[in-house]
């Protein structure tokens, strides 16, 4: 009989994520039935999403959610025999039986597996999408992204740069915004070392007309005051908050985006552009070869490992797009 390793949750989470929050638990597996595979992860993905969903929408007991990348070693199913890679969202486990898979596995060329859970991946569509979807840039025009160095904010300014776009990005250690110099930004600052209101007269003294947001708040709030009339908002994530554990107060922001004329969107990936993934990966892993798009990952090894990197995003732990090596 296989076991698998999963992570389960012990406790809802309430503000940063604990230790006795999540469990590491062995789980026997059950014997395949017509039409089911057994799978063995290579690759999970450790995703900030997955705070707020699982104070949404998970219970104790459950298995942590998220997405992995792995090799089918044993076959009842017609489809995918043995050896077949697959990528599907079977959470924080190390072998799972199932019938069906959640996400094709993209056309990766000579680029590593892990890519399809970054670069190829979600994030590479939240970015591919949600920014060229929403913001719709045209050549000359400033563009913000904060959490820059991040799996999915390196994406977003890489290809406003393809689209020959000002780009100000923030992250929050020097080595990151280093990062975010190598890849062309035109200017890139650590949110903790600058007052925010100076940095954007620098960088956009005629304003910002768009802006991929990834973290909400006190951020956004001065943001918003920087932006031209009939700016672009693509609200992708808002970190700052994922760990509060009451509601924020402060300025309004709908004054602003009254007076503004801003347009202001929020997408969840997950629901939206699914059909043309492909069109998004082909993209994606064409500009890679072409050199116009670059990656960097965090690796950890072990899924024993998997709930400090993850408690790492909160943190700041992580350059690019943060992945487990079972």
């Amino acid at each position: 009989m296989v076991k698998a390793k999963v992570w389960k949750i012990k406790a809802m989470f309430h503000g940063e994520p604990k230790e006795d929050d999540l469990e590491l638990v062995e789980e026997d597996l059950p014997d395949l039935k017509e039409g089911e595979m057994l799978i063995k992860a290579l690759y999970l993905s450790v995703d900030p999403y997955t705070r707020p969903f699982v104070s949404d929408r998970a219970k104790v007991g459950d298995t942590m959610i998220g997405e992995q990348i792995a090799r089918v070693i044993e076959s009842k199913n017609s489809q995918h025999p043995v050896g077949t890679i697959v990528r599907t969202h079977a959470g924080w486990r190390t072998h799972t039986v199932t019938s069906k898979l959640t996400r094709h596995m993209p056309e990766l060329g000579d680029l590593p597996l892990s890519t399809a859970l970054g670069v190829v991946g979600m994030p590479g569509m939240a970015g591919y999408f949600g920014f060229l979807e929403l913001c719709k840039p045209t050549e000359g025009e400033t563009v913000l992204v904060n959490t820059a160095s991040g799996a999915v904010g390196s994406v977003v300014g890489q290809i406003a740069k393809i689209k020959k776009c000002k780009v100000i990005g923030f992250a929050g250690t020097e080595e990151k915004c280093q990062w975010l110099r190598e890849l062309g930004f035109d200017y890139a600052y650590n949110y903790k070392t600058v007052k925010l209101h100076e940095a954007l007269k620098e960088a956009a003294p005629e304003g910002i007309d768009c802006y991929f947001d990834n973290v909400g708040g006190e951020f956004t709030t001065t943001v918003l005051e920087h932006m031209k009339t009939f700016g672009r908002i693509s609200v992708c994530g808002t970190i700052s908050g994922y760990n509060a554990t009451e509601q924020p107060k402060g300025i309004s922001p709908f004054p602003t985006i009254l007076f503004k004329q801003l347009s202001v969107q929020g997408f969840i990936i997950s629901g939206k552009w699914l059909d043309r993934y492909p069109e998004g990966e082909k993209q994606m892993a064409q500009w890679i070869k072409e050199g116009k798009i670059k990656y960097r990952e965090t690796v950890t090894e072990g899924i024993e490992n998997m709930y400090t990197a993850f408690q790492g995003l909160f943190k700041g732990t992580n350059i690019g797009k943060a992945i487990i090596k079972c």
